[in-house]
């Protein structure tokens, strides 16, 4: 085992040399026009704070923040952003705690269910830091990268005909069948879990699961350390492009217009700035119908390409962003929109709204695996989580203010049942009964 013990070396320490990265970005545009963007004055110049430092990891569920700076959708309402870069989901977590005040951040983009849990302390070593999640950042966006040593099984959604090739892999040098994702027990650990488990593979048997940052698991698929990760575009988006390996499944296909990435900010802070937080929910509501529209796809690419932002190349985002994908080992090519990156619309209604449908999930399927024995067992405790955490009131009365139409602002709670790939329903109002669907669980 000296090549793992020597790659999850290198990980932990590049996981505890993470330094936080200053995005500086270019001046907000000023100009007005049917683009989207406005020079208006703020509809509230009396703020109680004028700034907010907000934190990002350079993947397309960011994409709306960046926009929301460089189109001055915030400033238009009297709010600095200063977007500060996070090399890593725990350099996040652990500068959330600290707060702006002591060289942190005050919120961010957040995987579920981190607000969740660091509000409870259960990944912050006890220290409890009330967050609120204020709205969903997108939708899709993310899929499951396999490296070109595993051409030959074309692994696709479906798993299960290759379940036999992925348990039996070769022993070499006496390792299994390795995956990554980039923080455990959230969104991207959760999406390969599902996908393996639909397909009869336990990840915690069968496979070795890893927690990698997502530089890392690029260069881990290359190196051959690696044979599948699971993150954001645009990192599988490059694994094609390079190829170095190939799409096996859009978290698209697994779950059509799940939940991704979520704005969530510290409680302290929205509580001592009530109008602050308005005015960063008015801009975010703004930023996301202009990311949205077809013919700003361009211009975004470009905005996020700066080194400033992700470093990253404009025929990598572009495409990534316009859902112009090529899946499977034979690269077949899929243009389907609807398949891509989500940020207002959906056939499931506005992506932004905080849903306590969708957060549930989250820690639903946290139960699902036993990840916080003894802090986070019931349903029940999920449920009182959720509401304590959600703050679905504060983005209705932003969008009311900002002028969504009253159709398009949800009036409940939940969005309803949630059907995967494989069949299995997720009933928010039965959860009990998508637990005991599931065959692999712990």
């Amino acid at each position: 085992m000296p090549n793992r013990r020597r790659f999850l070396s290198v990980l932990s320490a590049t996981l505890a040399g993470t330094l936080v990265l200053h995005a500086c970005g270019n001046p907000p545009d000023k100009g007005g026009g049917a683009d989207g963007s406005s020079s208006a004055p703020a509809a509230d110049v009396n703020l109680e704070t004028k700034t907010i430092t907000i934190g990002y990891v350079p993947i397309l569920e960011a994409a709306a923040l960046v926009a929301g700076v460089e189109k001055g959708f915030f400033a238009k309402h009297g709010l600095e952003v200063k977007l500060v870069k996070q090399a890593s989901w725990p350099a996040a977590r652990d500068n959330v705690v600290i707060g702006s005040a002591g060289g942190g951040i005050d919120g961010g983009q957040w995987q579920l269910p981190m607000p969740h849990l660091i509000t409870e302390g259960i990944i912050t070593n006890g220290k409890k830091v009330p967050m609120y999640v204020l709205a969903q950042l997108s939708s899709q966006g993310n899929g499951i990268a396999v490296s070109n040593s595993m051409k030959d099984a074309n692994l696709r959604v479906n798993l299960t005909p290759a379940a036999p090739t992925i348990i039996g892999f070769p022993k070499t040098e006496g390792r299994k069948f390795r995956a990554a994702h980039t923080f455990p027990h959230a969104n991207q650990d959760l999406w390969i879990r599902y996908w393996l488990g639909a397909g009869g593979i336990d990840p915690d048997k069968d496979i070795e699961l890893l927690t990698v940052p997502s530089t890392e698991t690029f260069q881990g698929m290359r190196n051959g350390i690696l044979e599948a990760f699971s993150t954001g575009d645009p990192w599988p988006f490059r694994i094609v492009a390079d190829d170095i390996g190939y799409m096996a499944a859009l978290t698209a296909e697994i779950w059509p217009v799940h939940p991704e990435e979520f704005l969530g900010v510290r409680a302290d802070w929205v509580d001592k700035n009530p109008k602050a937080t308005q005015a960063l929910l008015k801009g975010l509501i703004e930023a996301q119908q202009w990311s949205d529209k077809p013919e700003n796809k361009a211009a975004l690419a470009q905005m996020l390409s700066s080194r400033a932002y992700f470093n990253a190349p404009v025929s990598v985002l572009e495409p990534a962003l316009k859902a112009e994908y090529k899946l499977g080992a034979d690269l077949k090519p899929s243009n389907d929109p609807k398949l891509g990156p989500l940020y207002w619309n959906s056939d499931r209604g506005v992506i932004s709204y905080p849903y306590k449908s969708l957060n549930l999930w989250f820690l639903v399927e946290s139960i699902r695996w036993k990840f916080h024995p003894g802090q986070l067992d019931t349903i029940a405790q999920a449920q009182a989580l959720v509401d304590k955490v959600v703050r679905e009131d504060l983005w209705r009365q932003a969008a009311t203010d900002v002028g969504v139409p009253a159709a398009d602002i949800p009036s409940g709670s939940s969005r309803g049942k949630e059907t995967f790939f494989d069949g299995i329903v997720f009933d928010p109002e039965n959860p009990q009964a998508y637990l005991d669907s599931l065959k692999i669980k712990r």
